[in-house]
């Protein structure tokens, strides 16, 4: 985020008594609220705030991450504004710090740093009643690391993005400093793209031209069909976020990438993506279902 204080912003804010009247501008965080206690307090959201359904359905909507509407959201008299370096943009958190209002910016990489920020709740809400929660989570995560420690590595595909036809089809993928590598890492998946940076423009991305490193984030690479055939993936996981990957996908994906192990073996998944891109308390639920991918 350009211009803004990234270090400030990312402290624990140091509230002299719990927040009020919170709005939520990431998804993940809002559902953590809830799941943690405090989702009284939660008195906006934004429109892919979907989870829990139950109790968000009838909060008031403040528009998308991408482009919250501050007016509304200053209407709501939040004494916290919960946003995400990666979730949200630069000019929104800025206009948010414009009208006055208090911002908390997280930005997780890892699943031990979306531990940390679950307890930075606790230090926000003045209360240790949660940390059972979150220690159970904790323990959750050394019982699957251990779980896979001794078991051979799988190396898996996983696309969050499509494009072309045929065999001009690319996808967007994630390299090893995302929270979507560190969780998959934990049940003993090896991402075969770990290591690669996005370029610009597409055609050298894609190995296809010259090129330079992307200005700005470069954790999201896009590979092309020669590329993923080349890098022999076991598995390829195909999550319904941020694109909505289908069974049809999934046909297309195993003839495009028909001379891979993976497709070979018919190790091709469809998988909530909620579960790899939400970090937060939805950790519980991914540490539950998703270890079944990395069975033979």
């Amino acid at each position: 985020m350009p211009g803004l204080d990234l270090d400030a912003l990312k402290k624990t804010p140091d509230t002299l008594e719990p927040p009020r009247r919170v709005v939520s501008l990431v998804p993940s965080m809002t559902e953590s609220l809830f799941a943690l206690g405090f989702g009284a307090s939660v008195v906006g959201v934004t429109e892919y705030c979907i989870h829990p359904a139950g109790r968000v359905a009838g909060l008031p909507k403040v528009g998308g991450t991408k482009n919250p509407d501050i007016e509304k959201i200053k209407e709501l008299g939040p004494d916290l504004v919960m946003a995400n370096q990666e979730e949200n943009t630069p000019q929104a958190v800025q206009a948010l710090l414009d009208a006055g209002l208090r911002v908390w910016v997280t930005f997780p990489q890892t699943v031990n740093q979306t531990i940390n920020d679950l307890r930075a709740l606790l230090a926000i809400y003045h209360t240790d009643k949660p940390a059972l929660h979150i220690n159970s989570l904790q323990m959750a995560l050394d019982w699957a690391r251990a779980a896979s420690f001794e078991q051979p590595r799988i190396r898996y595909f996983c696309p969050i993005w499509q494009q072309g036809e045929g065999p001009d089809t690319w996808w967007m993928t994630f390299n090893r400093h995302t929270y979507t590598d560190s969780l998959l890492a934990v049940f003993g998946g090896e991402n075969i793209f770990a290591d690669r940076e996005k370029r610009e423009p597409l055609a050298a991305d894609l190995g296809r031209g010259q090129g330079q490193p992307a200005e700005g984030d470069r954790r999201y690479p896009r590979v092309s069909q020669e590329e993923v055939i080349e890098a022999a993936p076991e598995l390829i996981i195909l999550p319904s976020e941020p694109f909505a990957f289908t069974a049809q996908h999934l046909r297309d994906i195993r003839n495009l990438l028909a001379f891979t192990p993976a497709a070979k073996a018919g190790r091709l998944r469809l998988v909530d993506g909620t579960l790899l891109t939400w970090p937060g308390a939805r950790l519980g639920s991914a540490l539950q279902e998703l270890p079944a991918l990395f069975l033979s």
